[in-house]
């Protein structure tokens, strides 16, 4: 199913304003990234009715670029938020994927849930769906929402080969392999969403994921960049109802919902 967040200006402007909030986020993101090197502090949260949602950042990146999507999932107690920060310096992904499943049961236990929603940005989304697919994490997510990941693999900044991650988010490599592979009966519901003017993806589209055994809803980003994905109002809207329940289904097009 594919879905779609509408901007309605003509597509030379939504190139530009694009582009302009791209500059404004990464400032923006600059000035607070040392208020989320350090991982959080766990501790005893009041029981609320949904199950807690965890967000996980992209490469190079820390939870700081979650501020405005925490505030906003968190809003009226109705769900317990945390960002997990994985260590700069791991090489796998797969070695981050095993350590998050340490923390998901974990938070199930302080929570008192039996399950999770995980919010993964770029890498994240992928960290999150190794877990689901290859690590048995379908048990225990019940819903996997990505922004801007590279589920088909992005060819973005070659001279970046040199890095284990950056290696292992190219369309040939092992652990996209491994995501390909059939994966029947995975329970987890997963909705990515992806943008033509996301510049990391390459080609356009490589944020969706088309897999035959995953449940999946690909929501279009109209006019909203990479770094804007996690900050953008509409789709902090988005993903808030994707994680309330199944998506709309007001078809506006070929292959195409409306959820503004």
């Amino acid at each position: 199913m594919g879905l779609s967040l509408p901007v309605p200006v003509p597509l030379s402007g939504a190139a530009l304003r694009a582009g302009a909030l791209e500059v404004v986020v990464l400032g923006g993101h600059l000035l607070l990234y040392p208020t989320g090197v350090c991982q959080e502090k766990t501790a005893a949260v009041p029981a609320t009715t949904r199950p807690p949602v965890l967000l996980l950042h992209g490469f190079t990146d820390n939870r700081s670029v979650f501020v405005l999507l925490r505030r906003a999932l968190a809003a009226g107690g109705l769900r317990h938020v945390e960002a997990y920060n994985y260590s700069p310096l791991t090489l796998d992904l797969r070695v981050i994927a095993r350590h998050l499943a340490r923390r998901v049961e974990e938070l199930c236990e302080r929570t008192g849930h039996g399950q999770v929603d995980l919010v993964g940005h770029s890498l994240g989304g992928l960290v999150g769906r190794y877990y689901v697919q290859r690590l048995g994490g379908d048990t225990r997510v019940r819903t996997l929402v990505t922004l801007g990941t590279p589920h088909s693999g992005t060819r973005v900044a070659p001279f970046m080969d040199a890095h284990p991650l950056v290696r292992q988010m190219r369309p040939d490599s092992e652990v996209l392999a491994e995501l390909a592979a059939p994966s029947p009966g995975c329970a987890t519901r997963c909705v990515a969403f992806w943008s033509e003017f996301d510049t990391l993806m390459t080609p356009v589209g490589s944020a969706r994921i088309e897999h035959p055994d995953l449940y999946v809803e690909n929501v279009q980003v109209m006019g909203i960049g990479h770094l804007a994905l996690p900050a953008h109002p509409a789709v902090i809207a988005a993903v808030a109802r994707a994680l309330d329940g199944p998506a709309p289904t007001a078809i506006s097009g070929p292959d195409a919902a409306s959820v503004a």
